[in-house]
């Protein structure tokens, strides 16, 4: 479970990261437009209006940008509280581990996931318990024996002689009320109980699994239908951006091409931290090492 928190703010800080490079991407291409509207303000082809337009567009990002620090650095403060350190210099969504069915993904988290070792500990120790319980109401036979030196003989009582004594006894229960039977029956109920617990276990598990690698498929899909919706959009920014420069497009269409790429590339963004946080969640699971 450590490993899966401390893995999922690393992530955060690498997608809060990204995200902050698409902003900055956004404030660039708004101020290099901005630019082009002093210009033409200069030279009387353009409003002031045109310019307080754009430069508000820039001030929304940069605030979005601020608020994007802000969350990066709580989740670069939670880190060095878990770890010990900061650092988190990674910026990429690399986490992979090989992809199972749910029945190969179950079998090896009832192997390897230490929820399923602690259940199976369990029910042999109440296996045990109930073994020991069955033996109570048995006769017994015990020996036992002593052998040593000791003193207080007479008349010699100071001098020490070797000593030995040796016994048998034997122990026939006849009747308890009834207590051992209740005790084998309150034994073999709690060996149900944990049967029953790791078989309410496994369905939980194969459930959870079985949603994960649903997950993992899903997003894989996703990110792949992005790409074209991300360079579509980065040809319409361009193209908006030359008609910008040349009088043909408005403030408002600059700002719509702008934002279409930026929620494109954040979409893909977003699908790519969900498959790598998918793919932890079927680690966590199954009990995959990579730690």
């Amino acid at each position: 479970m450590l490993a899966l928190q401390v893995s999922t703010i690393y992530y955060n800080v690498i997608f809060l990261k990204r995200s902050i490079d698409i902003q900055d991407s956004v404030i660039a291409f708004l101020n290099e437009n901005k630019a082009i509207v002093e210009s033409k303000l200069k030279n009387g082809d353009a409003i002031k209006v045109d310019l307080l337009n754009i430069q508000a567009q820039v001030d929304i990002e940069t605030n979005r940008k601020v608020d994007l620090q802000n969350s990066l650095q709580k989740q670069i403060n939670l880190l060095e509280y878990t770890t010990g350190t900061a650092a988190a210099n990674g910026r990429a969504f690399d986490f992979d581990m090989p992809v199972r069915t749910v029945g190969d993904a179950l079998s090896e988290a009832q192997t390897n996931n230490f929820d399923f070792i602690i259940a199976k500990d369990r029910i042999k120790q109440a296996q045990d318990e109930l073994g020991i319980t069955k033996l109570i109401n048995r006769p017994s036979l015990d020996l036992g024996a002593n052998v040593g030196v000791k003193n207080n003989y007479l008349p010699n009582i100071n001098d020490p002689r070797f000593n030995y004594n040796a016994g048998v006894s034997l122990h026939i229960p006849i009747y308890n009320g009834g207590r051992t039977k209740q005790q084998i029956k309150l034994a073999e109920t709690s060996v149900r109980q944990n049967e029953l617990a790791i078989e309410s276990m496994v369905n939980n598990y194969k459930k959870d699994i079985d949603q994960a690698l649903t997950d993992i498929e899903s997003n894989i899909d996703r990110i792949k239908n992005t790409q074209g919706q991300i360079e579509q959009n980065r040809v319409a920014q361009e193209l908006t951006a030359s008609r910008f420069k040349n009088g043909v497009a408005t403030n408002l269409d600059l700002t719509n091409a702008s934002t279409n790429l930026q929620r494109a590339e954040f979409t893909r963004l977003q699908y790519e931290y969900q498959l790598c946080i998918a793919k932890l969640q079927l680690a966590n699971l199954v009990g995959y090492r990579y730690w």
